[in-house]
């Protein structure tokens, strides 16, 4: 990585007046603009430093902003990963570009005012996460958005909608991204976006981890002190609620709303398997541009005093959650609601269903001359359906390039097995799955994983890598080796060549050896018997008999469905 320093006076002057002028307009910078204003503002004040992190898939670079550093590029990530650090990340869609306003507007007041830095943590932001979508630019895209004028779309250059690849890492932008992210280890991450759905009174909304998922400390942390901080002083300095995401339960509000399940493949829900205390904000679609930024601001700013005035506290609360997690027996997930509900106060448009004049269909209709507050249900208890006793470790497969890159680029701690041996291991069979039907950010996933666990003798290899279990990023490495976890590797592709069968048979010469085989096999020839007795499709196909006794032969290979990591029982 490398500071930028080009600066011209000229364009300093002109990109300030521009800042000041657009930045609260209905208008968001393109990529270049945005750039270049940075760059000239980090090359004038020594205390904004402005790092290029590598190469998004466009091909144009990522960058960091990162305020109240070392003003060194090696000194400034070290003291963020020693440090009460704040990672906020903006154009991850680039058509909800509030929070690349709002961050410009940040910068714009520290620099009138420096007196702001003295009790202020290491603040960082993404300017433009996906690069190659705030390049496609146009005012179309988010038909249901009041504004700005013109702003990127969500697809990545590779179409990817990058708020669903931080765990598979399809694009080199999730790339740069864990790299500036383990290089500065926030306490806090925040990603900025534009809401999608009902219509309601609130400007701001936000999105934090579920308690269920979440270590004790972090949990009472963001229930007892953060989210209630942050209330307060936005309503009292900015006059500004801030509500759960209205992530609807049915059609409309009246029917509730739910929390968010904040899966790895987010970036908020990747963030916090780190004990990153992480945070969404959704700023309302139909509330017009230049407010949303205003709301963004005011979040940002409020967020960053907190947690300058309470960097002990979230230090403690981290150690402790890093410990917690280190230290478990059993993982959990499969989050879903539970029975429990509770009721929120919420401030509402009226709605109703009158009939469409041209599709002559009954449209659902927000009307915001109707304000209404009232309690509606909310279904925030999730519990987990699904749990295992953590292994010891892992071992994985050398030739298992793609998923060893990706643990590397995690921080994961692995140690290469210098010689061939034999141990007795735990072994993954994938005995079902469910492919998902259509595409899904480039990948046919597999569901409904079903995972018989069973004790060989395994093959270790030269070059084969040891995972232990007990390291700061534990809850990363069992969401990503447990199969049958959300979001695993299995689930994301990376191992179908497994579950293909290679060698087949042919039926004139296997049946010659069918008489042998069951003879050899009492219980077989006594299951084969059964079946063809009871089921007439079985009984009339030689193909499905043969098959039957192949599979449960010497003959039938004995790797199909195994997965190439193995785990310590």
């Amino acid at each position: 990585m490398c500071k930028v320093i080009s600066f011209s006076f000229y364009l300093l002057c002109s990109y300030s007046f521009f800042a000041q002028e657009n930045w609260t307009s209905n208008t968001s910078p393109t990529y270049e603009e945005l750039i270049l204003h940075l760059k000239d503002v980090s090359a004038a004040n020594g205390f904004i430093e402005l790092y290029n992190m590598g190469n998004s898939d466009h091909g144009l670079p990522i960058y960091v902003c990162i305020v109240n550093g070392a003003q060194d590029s090696s000194k400034t990530f070290k003291k963020a990963r020693t440090e009460t650090t704040v990672l906020f990340n903006n154009a991850i869609h680039p058509g909800e570009p509030d929070g690349i306003n709002a961050s410009l507007l940040w910068l714009e007041e520290l620099i009138a005012d420096r007196q702001l830095l003295e009790k202020m943590p290491l603040v960082a932001f993404v300017p433009a996460y996906n690069v190659g979508g705030m390049l496609n630019r146009s005012a179309t895209s988010r038909a249901n958005q009041n504004g700005p004028e013109a702003y990127g779309f969500r697809g990545n250059a590779q179409n990817l909608d990058l708020n669903r690849d931080f765990i598979k890492m399809d694009s080199k932008n999730a790339f740069v991204f864990t790299k500036l992210f383990h290089g500065l280890n926030p306490d806090v991450f925040v990603d900025n976006h534009v809401s999608n759905g009902a219509d309601y009174q609130y400007t701001l909304t936000y999105i934090s981890s579920l308690d269920a998922r979440l270590p004790r400390s972090l949990r009472k942390l963001k229930n007892e002190s953060f989210i209630p901080a942050l209330e307060k002083s936005l309503l009292a300095n900015h006059g500004l609620d801030l509500f759960p995401y209205v992530d609807l339960k049915g059609r409309t509000p009246d029917e509730g709303i739910q929390s968010f399940n904040d899966l790895p493949r987010y970036s908020m829900g990747y963030t916090s398997l780190f004990q990153t205390l992480s945070f969404t904000v959704e700023t309302h679609m139909l509330k017009p541009f230049p407010q949303r930024v205003k709301a963004t601001l005011a979040f940002m700013k409020e967020l960053i005093n907190w947690v300058g005035e309470h960097e002990g506290l979230i230090e403690m609360a981290r150690n402790e959650a890093f410990q917690e997690v280190q230290n478990k027996g059993v993982f959990y997930y499969d989050y879903q609601p539970s029975s429990e509900i509770d009721s929120i106060y919420f401030k509402g448009f009226k709605h109703s269903f009158p009939e469409h004049k041209i599709t002559n269909l009954k449209r659902l209709k927000y009307d915001s001359s109707f304000p209404y507050e009232r309690f509606i249900p909310f279904f925030n208890h999730f519990e987990s359906k699904r749990e295992i006793t953590i292994p010891q470790s892992y071992y994985v497969s050398r030739q298992e390039r793609d998923v060893i890159k990706r643990l590397k680029a995690n921080k994961v701690e692995m140690r290469k097995i210098t010689s061939d041996t034999i141990l007795t291991l735990g072994v993954f069979e994938v005995v079902g799955y469910t492919p998902s039907k259509t595409p899904y950010e480039g990948h046919f996933r597999l569901n409904d994983v079903n995972i018989k666990r069973e004790i060989r003798e395994v093959k270790l290899k030269v070059g084969d890598f040891y995972v232990s279990s007990v390291q700061p990023c534990a809850a990363f490495i069992h969401s990503v080796l447990q199969p049958e976890s959300e979001d695993s590797y299995l689930s994301w592709n990376f191992f179908d060549s497994y579950l293909q069968q290679k060698e087949y048979f042919s039926s004139y010469v296997f049946i010659d050896k069918i008489e042998e085989i069951l003879r050899n096999n009492p219980g077989l020839n006594k299951e084969y018997k059964k079946r063809k007795r009871n089921d007439e499709d079985f009984r009339t196909s030689e193909w499905e008999q043969l098959y039957f006794i192949y599979k449960q032969s010497p003959y039938y290979e004995r790797s199909v469905n195994i997965l190439p990591i193995y785990f310590s029982p």
